[in-house]
């Protein structure tokens, strides 16, 4: 069993909640992997321009401050998107972030995009797995010397949940690998409920939806399954095609997190920020009301452990009233499932196990 750390949210006027988090990282073991002189990627994501979900910039000021106190030089990083947004390049992505709160003025420490101006710039990781042989990695993020993974914990149209795999799978690859992981996914369209608003179209960056007859049509050719317009649809008309594809893309998720960590398996840490837990993924221009209230922090050296523990506190919780949640509403009912009923999220975690990530098992140390 790995040890997984926990901070709630309570703070007083001997300990306010940034101090918790720097105690919380230093129980579970931070300073192990900041190397002296080393340049540390602390890994995140920056919400997309709308969104109010992502972490606060407050918090990854303190991970900053802690690691430069500890030796090292640290930089905030993530890879641009594959979908059609306000992150899609370095410029973008980075007035994106600035505008989200992560200017230096208030983090103390720059931002590098990861995969270069147009996500061309990176690493190939061979793994030689069972889907992915050679994995694509932002450049930045492969040389770096330790790695800080800082993710916000919230529900995923794909995965069931994002949490550290996700942060670091889908986060941490290239445009490349993201289509990689991506192109196996083509979302349908239910012709009875579109209504032909031509929103899809505009959001599709590969061009890949067009109206015909006043419906939209999604060429699979030129889909890479990105699953923006699931969430742009206004009338909730295109869905996932649920077969074994979103299994595989759990799975990928897996397989691309092994590359990420493949020489960093001791110089990594992760960090699951469970506030503002919305139903869908930060990459959105918006963010729903949270499925539960917040829950706290927890801290792990063990990526598949502290993702397990994650779920389960998250689960555990009652159901907020104003939510998008309208069954599995009951403290110890699955959240996720309740969000996305015909995604089994446990597949990634079974998989990042049998892939020697980390264990499901895990010791949950309150501090």
């Amino acid at each position: 069993m790995s040890k997984v750390y926990f901070s709630d949210l309570r703070a007083s006027a001997k300990e306010n909640l940034p101090s918790k988090l720097v105690r919380l990282m230093d129980s579970a073991g931070l300073e192990e992997i900041i190397i002296p002189r080393g340049l540390i990627a602390i890994k995140l994501h920056f919400g997309e321009k709308g969104n109010t979900a992502f972490i606060r910039p407050i918090f990854i000021r303190r991970i900053v401050d802690r690691v430069k106190e500890l030796g090292a030089s640290p930089f905030l990083t993530d890879t641009n998107t594959l979908y059609a947004g306000t992150r899609g390049n370095s410029v973008a992505h980075l007035n994106t972030a600035i505008e989200n709160g992560f200017a230096y003025s208030v983090v103390n420490a720059p931002i590098i995009i990861a995969d270069g101006m147009r996500g061309a710039s990176f690493s190939r990781v061979k793994i030689d797995q069972k889907i992915i042989k050679t994995a694509y990695l932002g450049k930045e993020i492969a040389e770096s010397d330790a790695l800080i993974s800082a993710a916000h914990f919230k529900g995923h149209e794909l995965a069931g949940f994002g949490g550290t795999i996700k942060n670091l799978g889908m986060g941490c690859a290239s445009r490349e690998g993201k289509l990689e992981q991506h192109s196996d996914l083509s979302p349908k369209v239910k012709r009875k409920k579109c209504v032909g608003c031509g929103d899809c179209t505009q959001h599709c960056a590969q061009e890949a939806i067009s109206l015909i007859k006043e419906k939209a049509v999604i060429d699979t050719e030129r889909c890479v399954g990105c699953g923006e317009c699931i969430l742009i649809c206004p009338n909730s008309a295109i869905h996932v095609q649920w077969s074994g594809d979103v299994a595989a893309f759990q799975k990928k998720l897996a397989e691309y997190t092994l590359a990420v960590l493949k020489d960093k398996k001791e110089k990594a840490f992760f960090l699951n920020f469970l506030t503002n837990i919305s139903p869908a993924c930060d990459c959105y221009g918006h963010s729903d009301a949270p499925i539960v209230h917040d829950i706290g922090i927890v801290a792990s050296r063990d990526p598949v452990a502290i993702e397990q523990a994650s779920v389960d506190l998250v689960n555990c919780q009652v159901a907020s009233e104003n939510s998008c949640l309208k069954t599995h509403t009951r403290g110890g009912e699955d959240k996720f499932r309740g969000v996305y009923p015909k995604i089994d999220w446990s597949v990634q975690l079974d998989y990042a196990e049998e892939l020697g990530l980390g264990t499901r098992g895990y010791e949950l140390i309150t501090i």
